[in-house]
C-alpha cells in the first residue's frame, strides 16, 4: 500500500507543527514547508520522524509560482506523489498589520503582503497540487481559513478570508468528487490540527465544499 504524502504549508510552530505530528500519527509522510523559519521547521519534521513516518523540510515562499514547483518537485522526488495539502501558511490577526491597525492606516506593502501570503499562496498551491491530484483522480486539499471570524478583525484579513472560504467552496466543486476541498476555522491549535486531520481521512468521504466552524465570536 503506498504512503500518504501530504505537503503542509506555514509547518513551523503553532497549528502547522501541531497538523504534522497528527498526520504522521495518521500515517501520512509530512512535508514541512516554511518561508524562513528553519528551526521551527525542523522541530516540526523532527516531530514527525520520532512518530515513525518520513519527512521532508523545503523553505518555499508560496506566493512565488517557482517556490511552489520546487516544493511538489521536491516532494515528488524524495517522498513519492504528493496526496495530500494543507494551506496553513498565513498572516493572521497577529500578523503583518494587527488588530489595532486602522485599515486606513495600514501600509500598502503590508496590505499586497496579505494578498499574497493568504490568497495567492493557496491559490498557487491548490493549482499545483490539483494538476497532480487530477492525473490520479484523487487527493484531498484543506485550507485553514485566514483568521478568526471575530467582529474586531481587521478589514483587510477578513477580506482574505471570504476569498479562501469561496476558493474551498468553488474548488471543491470544479475538482470534486476525486479530489476533496475543505476549510477549518483558526482556533485551539490542536483541536484544527485533529479537524484537519479528520478531513483528510476516509471518514471524511462525503465532505466536500465544507468550512469547520471553531467556537462562535463573543
Amino acid at each position: 500500500m503506498k504512503r500518504l504524502v501530504t505537503v503542509v504549508t506555514g509547518a513551523g510552530p503553532g497549528t502547522g507543527a501541531a497538523t504534522c505530528r497528527r498526520l504522521a500519527e495518521e500515517g501520512h509522510d509530512v512535508v514541512v514547508s516554511h518561508a524562513g523559519d528553519a528551526d521551527a521547521a525542523e522541530e516540526a519534521a523532527e516531530g514527525v520522524r520520532r512518530l515513525g513516518a518520513r519527512t521532508l523540510c523545503v523553505r518555499a515562499d508560496t506566493s512565488v509560482s517557482a517556490d511552489v514547483e520546487r516544493l511538489f518537485t521536491s516532494a515528488e522526488r524524495q517522498l513519492g506523489p504528493v496526496t495530500g495539502l494543507v494551506n496553513n501558511g498565513l498572516v493572521n490577526n497577529a500578523g503583518l498589520a494587527g488588530p489595532s491597525t486602522s485599515f486606513a492606516d495600514t501600509d500598502p506593502a503590508d496590505l499586497r503582503r496579505i494578498v499574497e501570503v493568504n490568497l495567492l499562496g493557496p491559490l498557487l498551491c491548490s493549482r499545483r497540487a490539483a494538476r497532480a491530484m487530477t492525473a490520479r483522480g484523487n487527493g484531498v486539499i484543506v485550507n485553514v481559513i485566514p483568521c478568526a471570524a471575530t467582529p474586531d478583525a481587521p478589514v483587510h484579513h477578513a477580506m482574505t478570508n471570504a476569498a479562501v472560504e469561496a476558493l474551498t467552496l468553488n474548488l471543491a466543486k470544479e475538482l470534486g468528487p476525486g479530489i476533496r476541498v475543505n476549510a477549518v476555522e483558526p482556533g485551539d491549535t490542536e483541536e484544527v490540527a485533529a479537524a484537519i486531520a479528520w478531513l483528510m481521512s476516509p471518514d471524511a468521504s462525503y465532505v466536500r465544499g465544507t468550512v469547520i466552524r471553531g467556537r462562535a465570536a463573543r
